[in-house]
């Protein structure tokens, strides 16, 4: 796959694989969402610009618990994790912002990022770029190669040439169905060498109070991320949604152990989406579905890594047990 090459220095190269590609699969995902029965959006283009700086801004809330605890695990067993890590790729899959990647780097055996390179990879090129700035500047002898994709679909561009560390945090695997985890995990195993290690963060089942706070905080900073995916719509596919004929709305289904989150027309309202020549009519009380938030037991992860041919290494938790990190590897046969 062609990647065209759209930043280098001498310790940071940005590798963009998201070309033609990226627009046409929007297209596709937006149109097939748009008319269905239950109309639907694919949760990754909440991520532009605007998209990444509002949700960096959910994780310092104080009913969204996820980030602050899994930091606190992280401050606790980076020194583990980074143990037998002597040199090689840190590969951070939607990588965002540097609070977590910090803790790995300092908990290095080798000071400033020395025999190490970071890779991220992450949908929003601006984004991106940012934080691996950020990084070069802290750390002197860090190295980055920053990569432009879609990690549920380019694993393959993923260099493997060393030996990894892949890290998947923010229980960001609790966005994904049942069956598309099972593809991405099993994905993920089949690219992992002997020597490879995969670390992944899980959000916990949890009080419902406590669930539906997170994802409906009193600030509004949710509700805002939730109606940007629209914004991303309007200026991408050439659409004319009204955004302010939309709440935000989200739930805890504990059949189905996971946080719903929808958009909610309020009122009857259409959209025009003239790169795709589509009309959409959508009438009041209707929902446009932007996410889930799958919630894990600890029973149902093992299951969920030993059905994509992933091992636990080793499982951390907090003191109230609502999130987990775990060291996997890929299965002996």
């Amino acid at each position: 796959m062609e990647h065209q090459q759209s930043y280098k220095s001498p310790r940071l190269e940005i590798r963009n694989y998201l070309t033609d590609s990226f627009s046409n699969e929007m297209s596709k995902d937006i149109f097939t969402g748009l008319t269905a029965d239950q109309k639907f959006i694919p949760s990754k283009y909440f991520y532009d610009e605007r998209g990444s700086i509002l949700y960096k801004q959910i994780c310092k809330l104080p009913e969204y618990y996820q980030t602050c605890t899994e930091l606190s695990i992280l401050e606790d067993a980076s020194a583990v994790f980074m143990e037998p890590f002597e040199s090689g790729d840190l590969v951070e899959l939607g990588s965002g912002a540097n609070w977590k990647i910090c803790k790995l780097i300092d908990a290095a055996k080798e000071p400033q990022g020395e025999n190490m390179r970071y890779v991220p990879v992450d949908v929003s090129e601006s984004a991106l770029v940012a934080a691996s700035v950020d990084l070069i500047n802290k750390y002197q002898k860090l190295e980055i190669l920053g990569i432009v994709a879609d990690y549920t679909r380019h694993m393959n561009v993923i260099p493997s040439d060393f030996s990894r560390l892949i890290i998947f945090l923010g229980s960001s695997i609790g966005n994904f169905s049942e069956e598309a985890s099972q593809i991405f995990l099993r994905t993920i195993a089949n690219s992992m060498t002997p020597g490879d290690r995969f670390l992944i963060g899980l959000d916990m089942i949890k009080q419902k109070t406590v669930l539906e706070a997170a994802y409906n905080d009193s600030q509004g900073v949710t509700s805002e991320f939730n109606k940007n995916v629209l914004h991303v719509i309007n200026r991408e596919l050439n659409a004319d949604f009204d955004v302010s004929a939309f709440d935000h709305v989200a739930f805890y289904k504990e059949e189905k152990e996971q946080v719903e989150i929808h958009l909610q027309a309020n009122q009857r309202t259409s959209v025009e989406i003239k790169d795709l020549n589509l009309s959409v009519p959508i009438e009041e009380g209707e929902t446009i579905h932007t996410e889930i938030c799958r919630k894990f037991s600890k029973g149902s992860a093992i299951k969920m890594f030993s059905e994509a041919g992933l091992s636990v290494e080793q499982w951390f938790t907090d003191p109230k047990g609502w999130f987990s990190l775990v060291e996997l590897v890929k299965s002996r046969v």
